[in-house]
């Protein structure tokens, strides 16, 4: 092939990536302009036949997210229901014990198998400062070429503000989480998935502390870190204090799935170093509390909700956040 005809050939190539290179990248809070240029790159070759403007607004989402990724030192605690007074006020909790000796406490939650104290020593990680939004499910869905969730509702004006895209993400399977975090860590380059039971709970206890809410107090000052009970309709992420780790919705608007199968004997054979949950099972577990509970009865660190992982729909007050499983930093 001579070369003024190879040049024909190539031109257009090298037009279209000069094209794409030229694009101006999101500024992240975190990642150098090298990281980001790699994500672009990575998005571009995954995804040719995507519009660029569906392209630039993954990228944009990507770098977001790990923006607001919060990094979780790593520790031990005791996980499980460690108690409370038994005529405890949840608007101002104290400092556990609370002046009685721990064995005078009564249990926060009186089921759902959370009561077996054990020892638990996770690694560092980052978790998610918000629960995945609504807009960004929907995008990882256009992504794989799927409808959006009930699409036929998406036009009533009466149902507008059901789907505003700041609203936590409410997948219909767990997996559909689970697939949405590691398509996020396939085009970030980092190892994203769901957070485990035990980093959740190591989370929302301010890295294993004694703390029966996930606020920023560890008592409920409802309507300023948690939704009041009267509250009727799930808020967009981040409207309320957050922890003292920075993260928001811990419990009180929407729950969030991890990534453990459930059993309700996992406590007492659960290993210390970083347990990741049964190897099988026919349910998963949810975390935190939506809006439909009472908050006094059911936001609290310990429990535990086991359900089932194909859901009957849609249902706004189930949602996730991601995690890196990386000690590293980013």
């Amino acid at each position: 092939m001579n070369n003024r005809l190879l040049s024909f050939f190539l031109t257009p190539l090298l037009v279209a990536g000069c094209q794409a290179q030229s694009q101006p990248l999101p500024k992240s809070e975190r990642l150098d302009p090298e990281k980001v240029a790699a994500i672009a790159e990575r998005i571009d070759s995954q995804y040719p036949k995507l519009s660029s403007a569906l392209r630039s607004q993954m990228l944009n989402t990507v770098v977001r997210s790990l923006d607001e990724m919060v990094f979780i030192e790593g520790g031990e605690f005791e996980m499980g229901d460690f108690g409370a007074p038994c005529d405890f006020d949840q608007t101002n909790m104290g400092t556990w014990p609370y002046g009685y000796e721990p064995d005078e406490l009564c249990p926060i939650t009186p089921k759902f198998h959370d009561d077996y104290l054990h020892q638990v020593r996770l690694s560092n990680y980052y978790l998610a400062s918000y629960q995945t939004r609504l807009g960004d499910f929907d995008l990882f869905r256009t992504s794989q070429g799927l409808p959006l969730f009930d699409a036929e509702y998406r036009d009533r004006k009466d149902l507008a503000g059901e789907f505003d895209p700041n609203k936590p993400a409410p997948p219909k399977e767990w997996q559909e989480a689970k697939d949405y975090c590691l398509w996020l860590g396939q085009l970030s380059g980092y190892p994203v998935d769901l957070p485990t039971e035990a980093q959740w709970e190591y989370a929302a206890r301010n890295r294993g502390q004694y703390v029966q809410f996930p606020t920023d107090t560890g008592s409920l000052d409802y309507g300023r870190n948690i939704p009041r009970d009267e509250d009727t309709d799930i808020h967009p992420v981040g409207q309320f204090a957050p922890n003292p780790l920075g993260l928001y919705d811990m419990a009180g608007n929407a729950t969030d799935w991890v990534n453990d199968w459930y059993d309700p004997d996992y406590y007492r054979d659960s290993p210390v170093d970083n347990p990741q949950g049964p190897e099988t099972g026919t349910q998963k577990i949810h975390r935190g509390s939506n809006f439909s509970e009472q908050n006094w009865q059911s936001a609290n660190t310990v429990r535990r909700w086991a359900d089932n992982p194909v859901l009957n729909g849609y249902f706004f007050g189930n949602g996730f956040r991601c995690a890196i499983q990386s000690d590293k930093a980013l």
